[in-house]
């Protein structure tokens, strides 16, 4: 296996290099074939790597930049104004062929715009997407688009589905993954023109083993192995989820608290509750992937803990690994061949 080379946006995000050093830390005793770039000021960087062991200290690589993107900049200020950021400097490892992939916690529309700028997109491909898994019942299912595109047409829930069938099929080594669209109903006439469309365009091809449409209530049934929306739809989605978890662990959580009855049970119930919690942990999902792009762009959640942020920088290793961007376009272009993409 041959050396892999990440660059982090270490300023970027809700923490910066407090969250971000720490999870290149772990990521490179973790992988002994990793190297990090840390992309930010050098100053601030040295002092949290002070402490760190020498054994790491060589894989772990300062690359200054002068400027941050602040999380509610507009992406249009920050492709303009912020061309020495950390988030830009980190992009452009990835186009200098420096680094084979890019991970961001920071501001998410920046992020989109600055890679997209700067990698541009795969021919065949009109609009990168974001992609990310879900907690489900059983095996795991991914989810796209997550908020890259809040319009989309029906050729473009095409090309996510089949960017997402060749992410499945490589990470997960599965020859033929699952795809739904997600839809109002299950019936073939529930549905907006535009996911009718969609559902039209990936019957009548091969490009993917497309199953029918699925609806909200089963997005964390493990029914499919990809789920197929516009960004819009997704996000909500996606938002809606992570709200309810931390409704439903609250709810738990007072219930438990409220009787010296229930604190009692609480306590018999621990093991079980500290199971529940590790399984439905967000951070273990953390890492979205923005795909179509010529190179690897992970963006992880903004207040992303160190297990969480560390959870990012795996992923990136294994697109690397796997070498992603280059399965999307050796598919894509079979697919512009056969007359299947234009």
């Amino acid at each position: 296996m041959g050396d892999i080379t990440i660059a982090l946006d270490a300023m970027g995000g809700d923490y910066g290099a407090k969250i971000v050093v720490p999870a290149a830390i772990a990521a490179v005793q973790q992988h002994a074939h990793v190297k990090i770039y840390l992309v930010g000021k050098q100053e601030v960087l040295a002092e949290h790597l002070s402490g760190v062991a020498s054994e790491y200290k060589d894989r772990l690589i300062i690359h200054h930049a002068s400027q941050t993107v602040a999380m509610d900049e507009l992406p249009s200020s920050a492709l303009r104004t912020k061309k020495d950021s950390s988030m830009r400097v980190a992009i452009n490892l990835v186009k200098e062929r420096k680094a084979q992939a890019v991970v961001s916690a920071g501001n998410t529309g920046a992020l989109m715009a600055t890679a997209r700028f700067v990698l541009k997109t795969l021919p065949g491909i009109d609009r990168p997407a974001l992609i990310s898994e879900l907690p489900t019942l059983v095996n795991r299912t991914r989810v796209l688009d997550l908020g890259a595109n809040v319009d989309s047409y029906a050729e473009h829930l095409f090309q996510f589905a089949v960017m997402g069938s060749v992410l499945v099929a490589a990470e997960d080594n599965i020859d033929s993954p699952t795809v739904g669209l997600l839809n109002i109903g299950a019936e073939e006439i529930k549905g907006n023109e535009q996911v009718k469309h969609a559902a039209q365009l990936l019957t009548e091809s091969n490009a993917v083993n497309y199953i029918g449409y699925v609806e909200g209530n089963e997005l964390l049934k493990g029914k499919v192995d990809i789920i197929v929306c516009d960004g819009f739809i997704g996000n909500i989605a996606l938002k809606t989820l992570e709200g309810s978890a931390k409704v439903l662990s609250r709810i738990i959580r007072e219930t438990f608290q409220q009787t010296i009855f229930s604190r009692m049970i609480g306590l018999l119930s621990f093991s079980v509750l500290k199971r529940l919690r590790k399984r439905m942990d967000p951070a273990q999902y953390n890492g979205a992937s923005l795909l179509g792009l010529n190179g690897i762009v992970i963006k992880s959640h903004g207040g992303a803990n160190v297990l969480g942020f560390t959870a990012a920088i795996n992923e990136a290793v294994v697109e690397a690994q796997k070498d992603v961007p280059n399965l999307i376009g050796e598919r894509v272009s079979v697919l512009l061949q056969e007359g299947l993409l234009t």
